[in-house]
């Protein structure tokens, strides 16, 4: 095992409870010479998620894309840098989780159109009624990633009525799963395409 000694800028450090620690930014730049490209797009998607007051929950960002862009420009000749500034590229605002993250990727580097998030679907009276993980706004066509807390019985029940609802309002949902995203081809790409293409999108 190997030390390394790194220099600091102050507001790159912070007090917690008590304990000294890294900013959430810095953090992140720290990781830029550990993880794969899409680890780090992944980590940088969950610490600027956050969600208005239009949410059920809505949830404040541990930082900004703006903090992460200025925390690289700030130390150009880092260890990482390179694989940092080419997930500023991919980071938005609105995943709540690596798969998510990876779903959006997947989509992203096999050419299809790359889909909104934070969308909010609103009935006639203009109320919130869904909340997609992500979403085709000019197809309303939606998708849902189902992680590990759906295979509860209630948990099914409220997807059912939350498909029943997109259909309601004239949405095609699209629900991914785990293994939608694993190997060289995954699955969600097919699903996608062909959601997609139901609803008159056609690729150029």
């Amino acid at each position: 095992m190997a030390g390394h000694l790194l220099t600091f800028l102050p507001e790159e450090v912070l007090e917690y409870d008590g304990v000294r620690l890294t900013s959430p930014a810095r953090t992140w730049l720290d990781l830029a010479a550990l993880l794969p490209l899409e680890d780090l797009v992944a980590a940088g998607d969950h610490l600027v998620c956050s969600h208005g007051p239009g949410f059920p929950m809505p949830k404040d960002a541990l930082c900004s894309i703006e903090e992460l862009t200025e925390i690289v420009r700030r130390h150009p000749g880092m260890r990482g840098v390179r694989n940092a500034r080419a997930a500023l590229e991919l980071i938005r605002v609105g995943a709540d989780s690596a798969p998510e993250t990876l779903m959006r990727l997947a989509l992203v580097n096999a050419n299809l159109p790359e889909p909104v998030l934070n969308h909010i679907v609103r009935d006639a009276l203009g109320q919130p009624v869904l909340w997609p993980d992500a979403a085709y706004r000019e197809f309303r066509v939606s998708l849902q990633y189902d992680g590990q807390h759906h295979g509860g019985a209630d948990q099914h029940l409220r997807d059912i009525e939350r498909q029943e609802k997109s259909l309601a309002h004239g949405w095609l949902e699209v629900r991914i799963s785990k293994q939608d995203l694993q190997g060289e081809r995954p699955a969600v790409v097919h699903k996608v395409r062909r959601a997609l293409e139901s609803r008159g999108w056609r690729a150029r």
